[in-house]
């Protein structure tokens, strides 16, 4: 049978001494509810923050392994340990959606969560899948604009059919330049580049094109000032 493996989330709100008390009968609990389900305890964290926080070391820990790992399980004392208003939300949100189930000590079990927060979670769910979808239609459509306005990627694009599947770290300022002239806007060009493999933003995109402005500039002055000598 294969290993299911939990992390235990343990929080207090406070970093004073008689918290640590909490800490240490959360961490225990926690551990009986794990034997209880079978659950391997892959890492436990405890920290003390407050739960309207976000930027948590053992929050932040905790989303990395859910992602990196084999995951299964979070365990929590209740659900305001993950966090409170709308970072609970977030949290919740971050979590399930790698399909990691929640485990409660109040809940003797897998977490319920209440009509309230499951209908505000479809939505933010609605809401990034649209995303994703307007995020795929730009790249699309910026594709389709760079190709019509002479775009040739199978011959302007170095290395094509090596290092099948990653990203390539050079940005081609070439063709910056080149679908610049053709007019497209720097948001564009980065979504038309990521859809060739190019790991780029749109700022990088813009700061790329400056450098190179200013560079021919920089190489214009010197040429008046060599004509003048």
């Amino acid at each position: 049978m294969k290993t299911k493996n939990a992390i235990i989330y343990c929080r207090v709100s406070t970093t004073k001494d008689t918290q640590e008390t909490s800490l240490a009968r959360q961490e225990e609990e926690l551990i009986q509810l794990a034997r209880q389900h079978g659950f391997h305890i892959h890492t436990v964290i405890r920290e003390q923050a407050s739960g309207y926080e976000l930027d948590r070391d053992g929050m932040l820990q905790l989303l990395t392994l859910i992602k990196e790992k084999d995951i299964n399980a979070v365990l929590i004392q209740d659900e305001t340990r993950l966090g409170r208003g709308n970072t609970k939300i977030v949290l919740l949100h971050c979590i399930l959606k790698e399909n990691v189930k929640l485990y409660a000590i109040d809940h003797n079990g897998e977490l319920r969560i209440s009509e309230a927060d499951s209908m505000v979670l479809k939505i933010v769910g609605m809401v990034e899948e649209y995303q994703r979808k307007l995020h795929n239609i730009k790249i699309r459509r910026g594709m389709q604009r760079a190709v019509k306005s002479g775009y040739e990627p199978q011959n302007n694009l170095k290395n094509q059919g090596t290092n099948t599947g990653r990203k390539q770290i050079e940005v081609p300022i070439e063709e910056i330049v080149r679908l610049r002239k053709n007019e497209l806007t720097f948001a564009e060009i980065a979504a038309t580049l990521r859809g060739f493999g190019y790991d780029v933003s749109k700022a990088t995109v813009h700061r790329r094109y400056q450098n190179y402005i200013e560079s021919l500039e920089n190489q214009n002055i010197q040429l008046v000032k060599n004509a003048d000598i």
